[in-house]
């Protein structure tokens, strides 16, 4: 069957850094054509992630010290995370879609597929093999009706039991936590500390680590202590709490910030760390007396290696997974969804409908 497609579509631009006002809602946007190797996708959910604000506000700039939260007016060039964005940008990393357009020399991906992908999405050169790009920073994203992705990165989940609001929350937030957990090694007999585990990556490591075996402890606000208990945590910290001293074999963080010389003061001699995030700042006080002479290993967490993405799309397709989704909302109302994020209100993750 030949689908018609629209020569626009409505969705949301990134104009430059700042706040909530740099996003334009735009509905004459022109529908991309799928290069050589590329699939066009109309999307069907798309997930909110700290890296979206991130981004917009410039964050990733290296002339940002503080917490997301406090950027500000800060005058930002190079905040995406692989250097300077090219404006008007389409940010959303998260996509759940519907294959629409396959692209001449496409393989392995048929029209009217579901299909999700990687945030980060790898490329590897001969430099560097750890090269990735982001959909939503580098390339074109979710946060729009139409979206286009190599046919290399995308997955098929037209068979999981899981809704398209589900698996439109997950690519960042699981993708992220299984990596963290990867990546750390984490086995049955770890005991292992979660940071900001109300949040999409640390309910998603509370509940990987749990499948993988694991004892969880997590740190959250007390409001949100019940949400990190279903996702399978064993105890929980409240987030003005000192972790214990040398109590866990693993620590996985995505906060940062203040409290971050007491998580490897929490590790076990021969601990891991592995962190990927730091939206309470990025600039940290450590002794590093504590590393080497605890003999601890610190893991710095962004590149996902395809298999580490497969495993999560194999987890996705039995529904052995499920994120918990606290509310959605229309595209157009995407600055109350991010306003409502930042705010911390709700645990979990908020997804749009485009």
């Amino acid at each position: 069957m030949v689908v018609t497609l629209p020569r626009t579509m409505h969705g949301v631009q990134l104009t430059g850094h700042g706040g909530p006002e740099k996003l334009a809602w735009n509905e004459e946007i022109p529908v991309p054509v799928p290069g050589t190797g590329e699939v066009l996708v109309r999307v069907l959910a798309a997930g909110v992630n700290n890296t979206d604000i991130n981004t917009r506000v410039g964050w990733y700039a290296k002339t940002v010290s503080g917490a997301t939260n406090d950027v500000g007016d800060a005058d930002v060039e190079s905040g995406g995370w692989g250097g300077a964005l090219r404006f008007p940008r389409i940010q959303g990393g998260d996509l759940c879609g519907e294959v629409v357009s396959v692209g001449e020399g496409a393989s392995g991906i048929d029209t009217g597929m579901r299909v999700t992908c990687a945030i980060n999405q790898p490329m590897p050169t001969p430099d560097n093999p750890l090269y990735f790009e982001v959909l939503g920073s580098e390339r074109d994203g979710a946060f729009a009706k139409f979206c286009c992705v190599p046919a290399a990165q995308l997955y098929d989940v037209s068979d999981s039991p899981l809704s398209d609001v589900e698996i439109g929350a997950m690519p960042c937030a699981f993708g992220t936590a299984l990596n963290l957990l990867v990546r750390a090694g984490v086995k049955g007999n770890d005991h292992v500390l979660i940071t900001g585990a109300s949040g999409g990556v640390g309910l998603a490591a509370v509940q990987l680590a749990r499948q993988r075996g694991a004892d969880v402890t997590a740190v959250s606000s007390e409001a949100k202590a019940d949400a990190v208990y279903e996702a399978g945590a064993g105890h929980v910290i409240r987030r003005e709490e000192v972790p214990p001293e040398e109590r866990f074999s693993v620590v996985v963080d995505v906060v940062g910030g203040n409290a971050f010389g007491a998580l490897l003061d929490a590790l076990r001699p021969g601990g891991r760390l592995a962190t990927s995030g730091a939206i309470a700042g990025p600039v940290v006080n450590t002794d590093l007396r504590t590393v080497y002479l605890k003999d601890l290993t610190v893991f710095g967490c962004t590149y996902q290696p395809p298999e580490v993405f497969a495993q999560l799309v194999a987890l996705i397709r039995k529904g052995a997974v499920r994120p918990l989704v606290s509310r959605t909302y229309p595209l157009r109302e995407i600055a109350k969804a991010q306003s409502d994020f930042i705010s911390k209100r709700y645990p979990g993750k908020l997804v749009l409908f485009p």
